[in-house]
């Protein structure tokens, strides 16, 4: 039971996410950016894409331990295609659209409620990201392969 929450699969996927969110929170600090480290877990947008990180580091342990040419590995790679595209054009459209209707909404001086605007990501946030996790499932890889 112990042995297979030690699985580099989630290992991988763990380190990953933590590692980008610490790297947009140091990111956000020197930019003046101030919010609390547990806001900014689970704020969306910003340099990496820890969405990106996080699908490209499991997917490269997949391809490292299962084979680059396994079903697996093939599923994986969909699923980290579907979640990048997703964060630069429909996550990236939908946070625009949020923006300009709370610019229309202040314009008016409505009284209407200021919706939750989610920032994408632009693409070199998810290149940055995806980079990003193919170190980090190296590195996973390469450390537990001992372990396995």
């Amino acid at each position: 039971m112990i042995l297979d929450l030690l699985s580099p699969y989630l290992i991988a996927v763990l380190i990953a996410w933590f590692g980008a969110h610490i790297v947009k929170y140091a990111i956000g600090y020197t930019k003046n950016e101030r919010h609390d480290f547990k806001t900014q877990l689970f704020m969306s947008g910003g340099m990496p894409s820890s969405h990106s990180t996080t699908v490209v580091a499991l997917v490269t342990v997949i391809g490292l331990r299962d084979g680059f040419g396994s079903g697996l590995f093939g599923l994986g790679a969909l699923f980290a295609l579907i979640v990048m595209y997703d964060s630069v054009k429909v996550r990236r459209s939908s946070g625009e659209q949020g923006l300009a209707i709370h610019s229309l909404i202040k314009e008016q001086k409505s009284n209407v409620k200021l919706p939750r605007a989610a920032k994408g990501h632009t693409p070199l946030e998810v290149v940055i990201g995806a980079i990003f996790g193919v170190i980090i499932g190296l590195v996973v890889f390469f450390s537990t392969t001992k372990l396995q």
